[in-house]
C-alpha cells in the first residue's frame, strides 16, 4: 500500500510529488502520456519566476529531475477508475490495481482542437491555446483568434494590446461573449471580426505564415497573412475516471485546501475549477494538495 498516489505528471503532479517525498510519504506518481503535461509542448516560457526565458520541455525536465532526485517513483500507466473504500483508495490502472491512503488528481485539461491541416504541426510554433502564455511573442505582429465565447473575446482584447492587428474568426454572425466584453472588442480599433468564418488550414514553413478561411455565407475561400493563431473553442478536463463533484464542464470542485467531495481525494492544477491556468498556479495547487494529503494521512494513522 502507498501513502499517496498522484495521478498526472504535469507541474501540479510533479510539485505534489516533491512535497510528498520531502514529507516522507510513500508516494507513487502515475502518468499515461509524457511527463510535463501540456506545458511540455510550449516552445518558450517567459512568465515562470526565476526563469526569464526557458523552453517548456526544459522547465519540465528540471521539475522531473528534482522529483526523481528525491526518490519519487514514477510509473507510466493509465488510470481507469478510483474506488473509495473508506480509509483506502483503490486506483484501477491499465496494469492492475493499486492501493493508497490518499490520492491527488492532477491530470490537467486539454484545449479542444480543430483537427485541421497544420494545427498539430505548428502547435508551439505559432499555434497556441493560451494568450497569457504566448501573446508576448507576437508583439507588433498579426494574430488570429478563433472562437466567439467569453474566453476567445477576452483573449483577443488582451492580444490587441500586444499585436499590431488582431482578427477574430467566428462561425456565427454574432458573438457569444458577455455583452460588455463584446462592446469592448467591437470598439477596439485594431480588432477586426470575421463574421461567419471558419479556419480551414494553417500554412507556413518553420512557423505560421498564413491561414485559409471559409466564409460560410457564400462559401468563399480566402487566405490571410498572420504570424500567430490562438484557438479558443473550449477545453476538456481529464477527469472522467474519478467520481467526485464537478462543475458543468467537468472540472473538479475543490475547496481552498484542494479537497474534493470525497475524503482522501484531492485535486490540483488545471483539472480543477480555477480562475487561472498557469504553471505557477499549478505549482501552488500541487504544494497545497500534498500538504493537506499529508495531514489527512496523519489523522488516519
Amino acid at each position: 500500500m502507498y501513502d499517496l498516489i498522484i495521478i498526472g505528471g504535469g507541474p501540479a503532479g510533479l510539485t505534489a510529488g516533491i512535497y510528498a517525498q520531502r514529507a516522507g510519504l510513500k508516494t507513487l506518481l502515475l502518468e499515461k502520456e509524457v511527463l510535463g503535461g501540456q506545458i511540455a509542448v510550449s516552445d518558450i516560457i517567459e512568465n515562470y519566476p526565476g526563469f526569464p526565458s526557458i523552453s517548456g520541455p526544459g522547465l519540465m525536465e528540471k521539475f522531473e529531475e528534482h522529483a526523481r532526485g528525491l526518490g519519487l517513483k514514477i510509473r507510466m500507466t493509465e488510470v481507469i477508475d478510483i474506488q473509495d473504500s473508506g480509509q483506502e483508495k483503490i486506483v484501477k490502472t491499465s496494469d492492475g490495481d493499486l492501493i493508497a491512503k490518499a490520492v491527488i488528481v492532477a491530470t490537467g485539461a486539454k484545449p479542444k482542437r480543430l483537427g485541421i491541416p497544420g494545427e498539430k504541426e505548428f502547435t508551439g510554433k505559432g499555434v497556441s491555446y493560451c494568450a497569457t502564455c504566448d501573446g508576448p511573442f507576437f508583439k507588433n505582429q498579426r494574430v488570429l483568434v478563433v472562437g466567439g465565447g467569453d474566453t476567445a473575446v477576452k483573449e483577443a482584447i488582451y492580444l490587441s494590446k500586444i499585436a499590431s492587428k488582431t482578427y477574430i474568426a467566428h462561425r456565427r454572425d454574432q458573438l457569444r461573449a458577455e455583452k460588455i466584453i463584446q462592446d469592448k472588442a467591437l470598439s477596439t480599433p485594431n480588432i477586426e471580426i470575421l463574421w461567419s468564418h471558419i479556419l480551414k488550414e494553417i500554412k507556413g514553413t518553420t512557423g505560421v505564415e498564413k491561414v485559409v478561411l471559409q466564409n460560410l455565407k457564400g462559401n468563399s475561400i480566402k487566405e490571410l497573412d498572420v504570424e500567430g493563431i490562438f484557438i479558443f473553442v473550449g477545453i476538456n478536463p481529464t477527469t472522467d475516471f474519478v467520481d467526485v463533484a464537478k462543475d458543468e464542464q467537468g472540472f473538479i470542485k475543490t475547496d481552498q485546501d484542494m479537497k474534493t467531495s470525497v475524503q482522501g481525494i484531492f485535486a490540483a492544477g488545471d483539472c480543477r475549477t480555477t480562475s487561472l491556468k498557469q504553471v505557477s498556479t499549478a505549482v501552488g495547487d500541487g504544494a497545497v494538495a500534498a500538504f493537506m494529503a499529508e495531514k489527512y494521512i496523519e489523522e488516519l494513522d
